[in-house]
């Protein structure tokens, strides 16, 4: 059990682990359960910095903020989100040539575009948070990697290796009282948890929609846009609110 946990620490985070555990396959496999626990670890983490810059200017607050969100977790699904926006536009609807795309190291014109609307997104939504900025800072990432938990266990992998390819076999049960317990935490937020959740699930079924239609399944880079685009829908979502 603590093994799965250090592996969905030392693959979602750039927090250290001891490079054993990656070694042990089950453990691979049993992590996708521990990745909303390891989403509300981050959360902690940056409402901590919150409360720590609550007396900065909103702005370089914001800025701050996002910039230890990705330090943190070293821009993994950042690039997922760029490979993803690259291949669906260059890949003209095409399954094959979509997948190549994103196998391409080189981030086009589309991931560029991705990337900046992203982290723009987030930098003026954390800004105009308010008194529940240190709530959003919790669910934001809690519910992007509960929607990666959701994603494994409902769509086929299309890949025969990968990162992802370890979590194929991913116990159901584990994941589904996850799920649950992600669920039972947005609960206790009231109807601003309820709101996130909503916008999650929306979002959830969306991309997957769209992975479906476009490619059969998911891939690694796919997962990672998901994880990206529910963050910002989130705190996009409880701000205007």
């Amino acid at each position: 059990m603590m093994r799965s946990l250090l592996v969905a620490i030392g693959f979602l985070t750039r927090l250290p682990v001891p490079a054993g555990v990656f070694d042990d396959e089950r453990a691979k496999a049993h992590s996708l359960a521990w990745y909303p626990l390891v989403g509300l670890l981050i959360g902690v983490v940056l409402a901590m910095l919150a409360w720590l810059l609550r007396n900065s200017p909103m702005v370089l607050s914001a800025t701050l903020i996002v910039l230890a969100w990705v330090l943190m977790t070293g821009a993994l699904h950042l690039d997922g989100l760029a490979d993803s926006a690259d291949a669906w536009v260059g890949g003209l609807g095409d399954r094959e040539k979509t997948l190549a795309i994103m196998k391409d190291p080189r981030s086009g014109p589309a991931g560029v575009v991705a990337l900046i609307l992203v982290l723009l997104l987030k930098v003026a939504a954390i800004q105009s948070l308010g008194t529940f900025q240190w709530l959003a800072l919790l669910l934001a990432p809690l519910l992007a990697r509960a929607s990666l938990v959701s994603l494994f266990i409902t769509t086929p992998y299309v890949r025969s290796r990968g990162l992802g390819a370890a979590l194929a076999n991913a116990p159901g049960r584990a994941c589904a009282i996850s799920l649950a317990m992600t669920a039972g935490l947005c609960a206790l937020a009231k109807w601003r948890g309820a709101l996130a959740l909503l916008v999650a699930v929306l979002v959830f079924g969306l991309w997957r929609h769209a992975c479906q239609r476009r490619l059969g399944g998911f891939t690694g880079d796919t997962a990672g846009a998901l994880a990206e685009m529910v963050e910002a829908a989130v705190l996009v979502a409880l701000a205007v609110h």
